[in-house]
């Protein structure tokens, strides 16, 4: 199998779900899951359509209560095209389905270089003989209003007819999770249909509360030969247009569809529909849609393209296909964030949560202009996240834990125990440590690009609120001297509350005291370095006291962090609570990963036990290097050396079911950074993740696109050991004996295509030549200088 492609041997009804999402094509724009175009949604297919940004909410009544929800809308669905044979004499036959007729030699070649998704099989009937159909599709990176289906029917022993319905069906709901399935999902309304010249037909529609405007054409001809017949029909929310082919041996019947879309969220149009009409109608092509679909991602690949061996090279390129088709560099014109699950599901309801803390660092080195627009959208909701921590009677910003439209809070109320059929309260959004990762990755974008304007402004004015929301929040304890932070969730997720307690929440959440002093530091630095005008600007617009900084600098050193069994701990408590008898589980479950509904539907709870969802404390390895994290552990009073990072490691992991994607990526660059063998069996998982389902059944929903992401930064940043800081490249490589060489290029300070690569001991480093100053590069043991237009190999110490 080619290194630039994935097969699908067969047609597998029970695996449609989940190559539906890993076959998804997108633009960053919008995106169309894999589905087969013949097949409307039901229990095996699910076609559908998502354009960034596009979301509705609904109310809904669940467990008695009312609950409103915003989800990322399916759009009107463009794929559909249905055939069916017709014989000499003119009767039809049924119309082709996989599941009433089984497809022969049925294959789904997804070419990652081209961004294409071709589908080949044959049909054999007594009567007609053998039909053969290969279909090529795309969703256009050049054009990100356009997409194309290209249809080829070939027959080598019969003559007759082929009848084709082309289709844009606005008759669709949210039904991609089936848990979701009590909820409103009817996001689609004033749905109108209609035809525009001899070959075009158009759908236009709003969505429901938040009426945006959707237009959508489709343009469906016969190539070759005229059809027999072609008639645009009206039918129940779905325009149709049908045609009559002639096809026999040497002459084949080939159809194109192409379709244009556009939303009123689009910037210099007036009116959707009319946009996606004058689109379609003026494009090309399939055939010369291709090539300037296929070169516009070759442009993507030499800036992004990551150089592995093997199979992990393969699917770290199905990663990178995946994150440039959601995050492209038509998202740097959009109000978007980053949705965890892609452009291609619905789990989650497309909400942006903290994701992007995995997806930037790779984006600041290949697409910074993503960043910047991704930080963007948090700022444009900064008056809403103020607005939030005042109704709580905080200072400062209070990011919300689930994004969508606006900066209000999505995290839903209730959520379902698939396990139990329980509804139970949901708590998540006490996980205010969303501000931190905000402030993390604004941080990180202005150290990787240089971009000293963004963090003097925009920057200046997220870091330095939310700064202020962690120091209105720090509580001082005079019994222990220190700052505590109480009533909050951690990043494990499954410990919401404390065993039999009133109230949700944690107290001295280590990953959340530590980040927020993190946080504090920064935000004084970057006061620092202000110039005297632009402090005195900042402070002025945000209304911020300079009376307020000290306070800053006394919570950033004495914020508490829990210690037990000579650890640290999770949360303050965290020692106490009881032991998991994990083989027990083990034995009794194929899968632990949620044992969270495992023990909910035993009548259990986890917060009882001493288990983790994810990488808690351990996070804190994964930002921060081991020189930072005990700099860190240093300002605020405690000596936390490499034997009790070593030991809380290995306590953690003993104690973790690993039930998020993120989990084995996280815990693969900790172990990478303390230089441990086993790093590289969490690479692996963190690669099989989404292509092998590890989830059960989650992939179908939704790519998770910041395991994705995350799997690309840990061979460019976790096993370089790269940091940008201090207007240096920081490299620190870490020796796998399975990894032995790699290579990836970077964008770094107006530097294109700086060249990385690791073998053999040594590292290369390639800077292309151009006129911009010279790149600063720090090892452990030296550092060097390397001009534009030089290459230089540098020998690494031994390990």
């Amino acid at each position: 199998m080619s290194e630039w492609s994935w097969e699908y041997e067969g047609y597998d009804p029970a695996a449609e779900r989940l190559r539906e999402s890993l076959c998804t094509l997108g633009n960053g724009y919008f995106a169309t899951r894999g589905a087969v175009p013949e097949c409307r949604a039901g229990l095996v297919h699910y076609p559908a359509t998502y354009a960034a940004g596009v979301y509705n909410r609904l109310e809904s009544t669940v467990a008695g209560r009312r609950v409103v929800n915003e989800d990322l809308v399916n759009l009107p669905n463009w794929l559909l095209l249905r055939f069916r044979l017709r014989s000499a004499d003119g009767a039809a036959g049924p119309w082709f389905s996989p599941d009433a007729r089984q497809p022969l030699d049925h294959r789904h070649i997804l070419d990652l270089r081209r961004a294409t998704l071709t589908r080949t099989f044959r049909l054999r009937d007594d009567e007609t003989g053998e039909l053969s159909v290969e279909q090529v599709r795309l969703v256009h990176m050049t054009d990100p209003h356009l997409a194309a289906l290209r249809t080829v029917f070939t027959t080598e022993e019969w003559s007759g007819e082929i009848e084709v319905e082309s289709a844009l069906d606005g008759d669709v709901i949210n039904s991609n999770v089936h848990r979701y399935r009590s909820l409103n999902r009817h996001h689609l309304a004033h749905v109108r249909i209609g035809a525009a010249g001899a070959d075009t037909t158009w759908l236009r529609c709003r969505t429901s509360t938040s009426d945006i405007g959707i237009g959508m054409a489709a343009r469906t001809v016969v190539i070759g030969q005229p059809a027999t017949s072609s008639e645009l029909r009206p039918s129940r929310r779905r325009a149709v247009h049908r045609l009559v082919i002639p096809i026999a041996p040497g002459r084949p019947a080939v159809v194109e569809k192409t379709v244009a879309l556009h939303t009123s969220r689009d910037p210099a149009i007036s009116d959707p529909l009319g946009a996606a009409v004058d689109r379609v109608t003026a494009a090309p092509r399939f055939s010369a849609l291709l090539a300037s679909h296929a070169a516009a991602w070759a442009r993507l690949w030499r800036r992004a393209d990551v150089r592995v061996p093997g199979e992990a090279g393969r699917v770290l390129r199905l990663h990178l296909f995946h994150v440039l088709q959601t995050l492209s560099p038509h998202t740097a014109e959009l109000d978007v964030g980053v949705p965890a699950r892609g452009l291609h599901g619905e789990a989650y309801r497309g909400h942006v949560f903290w994701d992007e803390l995995f997806v930037l660092p790779y984006l600041n080195l290949h697409l910074p202009e993503v960043s910047r627009a991704l930080l963007n959208y948090r700022h444009r909701r900064l008056p809403q996240a103020c607005r939030a921590a005042r109704e709580v009677g905080r200072a400062g910003a209070m990011y919300p834990w689930q994004s969508g439209s606006d900066g209000r809070e999505e995290t839903q109320q209730l959520h379902l125990n698939p396990r139990s059929g329980r509804w139970l309260p949901d708590n998540s959004r006490l996980q205010h440590h969303v501000g931190s990762a905000i402030a993390y990755n604004l941080w990180q974008y202005c150290e990787a690009t240089g971009d000293t304007e963004y963090l003097h402004t925009k920057g200046a004015e997220m870091l330095l609120q939310i700064a202020r929301f962690w120091a209105d929040t720090a509580e001082f304890d005079p019994e222990l001297g220190r700052y505590r932070i109480r009533g909050v969730v951690g990043p494990d997720e499954y410990h919401d509350t404390y065993p039999d307690a009133a109230r949700p929440g944690l107290d001295d959440n280590t990953y959340t005291n530590v980040t927020t002093a993190w946080v504090l530091s920064r935000a004084l630095d970057l006061v620092r370095s202000l110039p005297a005008w632009r402090r005195s600007e900042l402070f002025e617009r945000i209304e911020l006291d300079s009376d307020e900084l000290p306070k800053w600098e006394d919570i950033s050193r004495r914020l508490r962090v829990p210690f037990h069994q000579g650890v640290i701990s999770q949360f303050d408590g965290y020692g106490d609570l009881a032991e998991l008898d994990w083989d027990a589980y083990r034995a009794r479950y194929d899968s632990i990963r949620r044992l969270d509904r495992i023990l909910e539907a035993e009548g259990d709870t986890v917060n009882r036990y001493q288990a983790s969802k994810q990488a808690d404390v351990l996070m804190l390895g994964y930002l921060f290097s081991p020189t930072e994290l005990q700099d860190l552990f240093r300002r605020l009073g405690y000596d936390v050396d490499d034997e009790i990072w070593r030991r809380t490691v290995d306590y953690y992991l003993k104690r973790t079911s690993h039930g998020s994607t993120l989990s084995s990526l996280v815990h693969a660059w900790v172990l990478a950074r303390v230089r441990r063998a086993e790093a590289w069996t969490y690479c692996q998982e963190a690669l099989e993740q989404d292509v092998a389902d590890l989830q059960g059944g989650t992939t179908g929903e939704g790519i998770h696109l910041g395991a994705m992401a995350g799997t690309l930064d840990l061979v460019q940043r976790g096993l370089t050991g790269l940091e940008t800081r201090e207007d240096a490249l920081r490299l620190d490589p870490v020796p796998l004996p399975a990894l032995s060489e790699y290579g990836f290029s970077l964008r770094y300070r107006g530097h294109w295509g700086v060249s990385v690569r690791l073998r053999s001991g040594q590292l290369l480093i390639g800077v292309p030549d151009s006129e911009e100053s010279p790149i600063r590069l720090v090892l452990t043991d030296r550092a060097v200088t390397v001009a534009p237009g030089e290459t230089c190999t540098l020998l690494l110490p031994e390990n």
